[in-house]
């Protein structure tokens, strides 16, 4: 583990990505719960009509943004993309900064990591990794991803060879997390390190979780799974001999709905919840969507060494594809799906993801 009171410089501007949203010094706590009706109104009137836009899908065809860097051609680790592409990608980076921007600065958001709530901040902290070498700040979100970076944190902390090394991923060794420090050191490096984190559309990050942990994870079956048919599959209400290993994905929602965001585990608890953007205020937001491009970004503004980069996907990775997606939402009772999306409404909003169409005409086989 690094020594904690070596702060050293502060990292010069001139090699980060300047697409930091702003947050208001004026705004404070959040409460845990918003009224989904007000927050709708809000993000409409703050974004200048970004879920209009959402939902009458004209964001459908627009990608995350490349990086940039301060107008300077980045070349390392990175593949060259498109004029077109590059137009599209920095009108959504315009739309997400702004987003965030307008969102955090509204009443009952919070404004720095100290405002947030005990377990706000506990989760917060918690999912914050630290690499003191290459000063920066990395919030994971389970199914962004998050597996592949802890294998760069490996690496370039001296505790993995290389991102190839074969084995079962350790969630917790040679990894250095936010919540292990001081206040005062919490408050320094949030100050002066990088910070970056990675989100994905919603609905494919929590599919993935379902078919990960329920399909694959005995404990998940066991702690989760059979709880959840438990209570929601007639009959099965007084059965102590349920495996928990074939929970459907409506079932899977039902609990959602029963949850408490703020609670929840963090394999499907909004990403907000996980990283409180308004809190904290990152410099750098990639998107799963666009992984290798954002990650190669990430490493070249840390500094890493030239034969760090981001892992290859597995080849046994089960991507969800937008044919598989749709398949599963359409399994669904459309009021099971109305009444999910307000608990995610802050993933799709500030990070420009548009609201899935569950129609009963888009749901015809």
């Amino acid at each position: 583990m690094p020594p904690r009171k070596e702060y050293g410089s502060k990292r010069t501007s001139g090699a980060l990505l300047h697409f930091r949203p702003s947050v208001s010094a004026t705004t404070v706590r959040r409460h845990s719960i918003v009224v989904p009706s007000v927050l709708t109104f809000a993000v409409i009137v703050a974004s200048g009509g970004l879920l209009l836009m959402i939902e009458k899908g004209m964001l459908n065809g627009v990608q995350t943004p490349p990086p940039r860097a301060n107008g300077k051609k980045l070349e390392y680790r990175l593949r060259s993309s498109g004029a077109a592409s590059d137009v599209e990608s920095q009108i959504v980076q315009e739309i997400r900064n702004r987003t965030i921007k307008s969102m955090c600065g509204q009443r009952n958001t919070p404004h720095s990591v100290w405002t947030l709530s005990p377990l706000q901040r506990k989760t917060l902290l918690q999912h914050i990794l630290v690499n003191d070498k290459h000063r920066f700040l990395y919030c994971y979100v389970p199914k962004v991803a998050c597996s592949n970076w802890k294998r760069v944190l490996k690496v370039l902390s001296g505790a993995l060879a290389n991102v190839d090394v074969k084995g079962k991923m350790d969630h917790r060794s040679d990894l250095v997390f936010l919540a292990d420090f001081s206040p005062e050191e919490i408050s320094h490096r949030l100050r002066h390190y990088f910070k970056f984190m990675f989100v994905r559309e919603p609905m494919a990050r929590l599919l993935s979780a379902y078919r990960n942990k329920f399909g694959e994870i005995e404990a998940y079956q066991r702690k989760y799974g059979a709880e959840i048919i438990r209570r929601y599959r007639k009959g099965y209400a007084k059965d102590k001999k349920i495996a928990g290993n074939d929970v459907s994905f409506t079932e899977f929602v039902r609990y959602l709905l029963d949850e408490d965001p703020e609670r929840m585990n963090e394999h499907w608890m909004p990403i907000y919840n996980l990283c409180q953007p308004c809190a904290l205020q990152y410099d750098f937001i990639g998107s799963y969507e666009t992984l290798e491009r954002d990650a190669a970004f990430v490493l070249e503004s840390v500094g890493a060494p030239q034969h760090v980069r981001f892992p290859e996907r597995q080849t046994w990775y089960k991507p969800v594809t937008k044919e598989t997606l749709h398949y599963y939402l359409c399994t669904v009772p459309q009021k099971f799906l109305k009444e999910l999306l307000p608990k995610y409404i802050l993933d799709f909003s500030l990070f420009g993801y548009p609201l899935p169409n569950t129609t009963n005409e888009y749901c015809k086989p």
